[in-house]
């Protein structure tokens, strides 16, 4: 008994000491990165655009109320605890941390209990006690525990830990777009109530207009031809006004779902104020591989996909198992739970595998592939992140330029329909030429609302590519990640008003 002991002891002995992880030693793979953003080097810019101070690192906290709007602020809170997409990653992120302690409880020994009552009967061809019936009772417990040696469980665990790691960033990446998106389908919206004002002033004009054509006929100073001309202008005004409001029941019907409101019951009331742009803090691009959580979950793919290939390195190594069995076992009842009862079992066990015709080669090679592949979606991820911020860039300063123009334009259109209304009026000109200004005026009005909706998008967008507020430092920690979370989301999900 003594010298078995003394075995199991040796074991476990040698197990700890030479108990190493194989596999590469990880590093973040290197991205191409400029020492600027180019679009900031551009032309100035002439309009009422122009990029936060350069020593303003990022954008902090709950980026949207830069915009001091209340109803976008409450639409955005909203949004962080009814939202569904968000709900949904928030559920990936609990069934990662789950997945990280059930990889870990491997490290520990199993214990099973195993109670039987059993009657058996005695084969008469066995010759002897010939049809005799006896009953068996055994209360075992059960003892295994495989030592990690060559790391395969830790590299598992670790490959957990930085897939949990993953959905965490992608959790915040899906709630940095829910807002963005919320944000864009908000200045859409406005933009629309802002064209609605425009219409709703041009058809009154319209209207005017109209019944001064008609006292000039009945005066016999312009003919029916005017007249008509004049209906027809107000009449097709009025159609692009009803219009507008098919769109608008889109945008609201969007944030509807967004904010997770049934989309009958939530509404949007117009509102005059006019959003103002905000000076962002945009910094360098080297500074954008700690701010977008895509680019977080692309690195810490990598990172895992490096654990994965420890993990199949493992397998070229042998494994111990130690396996204890101990309980009781009679076969009368009275006597089950007696000392004499007793039973026991111990010793370890080692597997290898002799021949596998390279299928251990071929699982690193394709834990290798992954690797790379990994390293290749990294990089490729940051080449969008540095293209998104320059397209941005570039969307709001030609359009802060474009917008600039625009109003001039708008000031000579509202000058040629002053001189089209006067020529008219004394008989100079048909009255086709003050509708040819007055749509030339409209149009031109028209394209400054919706500029200015695509500036206010672009500048959300902007804030989107810098990554929001985010920054790697708030990515949990592979411990954080391993305790028991504390309430689900679905449980701080409340409904919106």
């Amino acid at each position: 008994m003594g010298s078995v002991y003394q075995e199991i002891a040796a074991v476990i002995g040698m197990a700890l000491l030479t108990a190493c992880a194989v596999g590469p030693k990880y590093s973040r793979p290197a991205a191409p990165a400029a020492p600027a953003y180019k679009e900031l080097g551009a032309a100035n810019v002439t309009g009422d655009w122009k990029p936060g101070q350069p020593n303003d690192a990022a954008m902090r906290g709950k980026w949207w109320e830069s915009f001091h709007d209340p109803r976008l602020n409450a639409l955005e809170e909203t949004l962080q605890v009814s939202n569904q997409n968000i709900a949904a990653a928030a559920a990936n992120v609990a069934a990662a941390r789950a997945m990280i302690r059930e990889t870990r409880a491997q490290l520990f020994p199993v214990v099973t209990a195993n109670p039987a009552i059993g009657n058996s009967r005695i084969s008469t061809a066995l010759g002897q006690n010939i049809g005799a019936i006896y009953s068996t009772f055994s209360l075992p417990f059960e003892a295994s525990w495989e030592p990690d040696l060559w790391g395969r469980i830790r590299n598992t665990v670790k490959a957990g830990t930085y897939a949990a790691q993953v959905t965490a960033a992608d959790l915040e990446n899906v709630r940095l777009s829910e807002q963005a998106e919320l944000a864009g389908d908000y200045y859409q919206l406005r933009a629309q109530d802002d064209l609605k004002r425009l219409l709703d002033s041009t058809v009154n004009a319209y209207q005017e207009t109209l019944a001064l054509t008609i006292d000039l006929y009945r005066a016999g100073l312009a003919n029916d031809e005017a007249v008509a001309q004049a209906q027809m202008q107000l009449q097709t005004t009025q159609a692009q006004d009803t219009n507008l409001g098919v769109q608008r029941a889109q945008y609201e019907h969007a944030i509807a779902v967004l904010i997770g409101a049934p989309a009958s019951t939530f509404e949007v009331l117009p509102e005059t104020a006019r959003a103002d742009l905000i000076e962002i803090p945009v910094g360098v691009p080297s500074q954008l591989l700690e701010r977008r959580p895509d680019i977080a979950a692309a690195e810490r793919a990598v990172a895992q996909a490096n654990a994965q290939i420890g993990v199949a390195r493992a397998a070229y190594f042998p494994s111990i198992t130690l396996s204890a069995t101990a309980g009781l076992e009679s076969l009368s009842f009275l006597k089950w739970l007696a000392w004499p009862a007793r039973i026991w079992s111990v010793g370890p066990s080692l597997a290898q595998t002799i021949f596998d015709a390279g299928m251990r080669k071929a699982t690193v090679q394709q834990f290798q592939a992954s690797y790379d592949q990994t390293v290749a979606n990294y990089r490729e991820t940051v080449l969008t992140a540095f293209q998104q911020v320059e397209d941005n860039l570039a969307s709001l300063r030609i359009l802060s330029d474009v917008i600039n123009q625009q109003n001039s334009a708008i000031e000579s259109a509202a000058r040629n329909l002053r001189e089209a209304e006067v020529r008219y009026k004394a008989g100079v000109d048909p009255y086709l030429n003050v509708i040819s200004a007055q749509t030339a005026l409209l149009n031109d009005q028209q394209m400054t609302v919706n500029f200015r909706a695509q500036q206010m998008v672009a500048t959300v967008q902007l804030i989107k590519a810098l990554g929001g507020g985010w920054d790697v430092s708030q990515l949990p920690s592979g411990k954080a990640l391993a305790s028991t979370p504390a309430v689900r989301q679905s449980e701080r999900t409340t409904p919106p008003r």
